[in-house]
This record gives C-alpha cells, structure tokens and sequence, in this order.
C-alpha cells in the first residue's frame, strides 16, 4: 500500500498543466483548427505563410514543437504522452495550413519540427520569376478608381512582401557599417 501512494505522488495530472506551459492544451486546440487563413502553396507564399504560422503557434504558446526547444520528458510517462498529442495537434495545425499536394508529401511525418524545417529548407527561397513578377506588379500598379489610402496601403503591401523576400543578410562589422554610412551619402 505504500507503494501504490507514493507512486501515486509521483503521477503528473495532465489537467494541473498551467496555460503557460507548451504542454497545455485549450479545450478550443483540436486538430481540425485552422491556424492561419492561407494556405502554402510553395515557395511563392512561404514567407507570408510561415510569418503568419508563427504568430499563431506564438499565441499557443508552441512554439517549442517547431523549433525544438520543447522536448519531450524521457523520464515522466504522463508528460511524455501529452508532448506526443501536443506535437500531434502542432503537426496536424501545419499539415491543414498547406495545400494539398504539399499535406501529401508531409502527412506520414511524425514530428512537427521535422516538418517545419522540411518546409522552410524546401520553400524559403528566393524564387526569381516571384521577385520579377512582383516588380512588374508594382510597376504596373495604378490608382485608377481607389482613394489615396486604399491604393497606399495596396503598394505599401507589394513592397513589404518584396522587402521579406530580398531580405539581405545581417552583418554587423565595422565595413559593413562604413558602406552603408557611404550609402546614405550619395542618396
């Protein structure tokens, strides 16, 4: 009988989880939850896609399953049990925000960080014929019938979506500062 009352001590109860731990599961966390409004389609929209998935995984609070920072418990069986539904509902929120030939090539996957990285390594580039399409987009863009906000905000759009697809390397050294304080100069 002692025994049976300290193991009973040791059990972790899924239901005492706070909300701000990775492992807590809403009740409104199910695995047909649309995260994010669109789908990825490829490289052309994995910038937009994967920004929008992350807020959404950040308000979850899970970011940990697609970055791998949340690991699961080797040495508490409940708690390894809730990280494989945590991961599962994670993975199933990726494979509902992708489009159907991409669900295809993921949905054996088992782990929601491998998708991810799979995803990113895959899409996140820079796709010329995007880029070109989009200059000529917005070259071609003209007010016509819109207000000045309305066509504002249109272009303002374009051009941030341009600006995450160019986006340059960081480098912080004391060259890179000097050119482009030069830079600025000749503007």
């Amino acid at each position: 009988m002692g025994d049976s009352s300290s193991s009973s001590n040791n059990v972790t109860l899924v239901s005492k989880i706070e909300a701000s731990d990775p492992l807590y599961l809403h009740a409104s966390d199910s695995s047909s939850l649309t995260m994010v409004s669109i789908k990825l389609k490829g490289t052309e929209n994995y910038k937009v896609w994967s920004n929008a998935m992350n807020l959404a995984l950040q308000v979850k609070n899970k970011i940990g399953f697609i970055d791998g920072t949340c690991a699961k418990s080797t040495t508490d069986e409940i708690l390894g049990k809730q990280w494989n539904r945590c991961n599962s509902v994670v993975l199933t929120w990726l494979l509902n925000s992708a489009s159907e030939e991409l669900y295809l090539g993921q949905v054996y996957s088992r782990l929601a960080s491998e998708v991810w990285s799979d995803l990113k390594e895959t899409y996140d580039k820079v796709d010329g014929s995007v880029v070109f399409n989009l200059y000529q987009k917005i070259n071609m863009f003209t007010q016509n019938n819109q207000s000045v906000s309305e066509y504002y905000h249109k272009l303002n759009i374009m051009w941030k979506q341009l600006d995450q697809i160019l986006q340059l390397p960081q480098c912080n050294s004391e060259a890179s500062k000097e050119f482009n304080d030069f830079n600025h100069l000749k503007n």
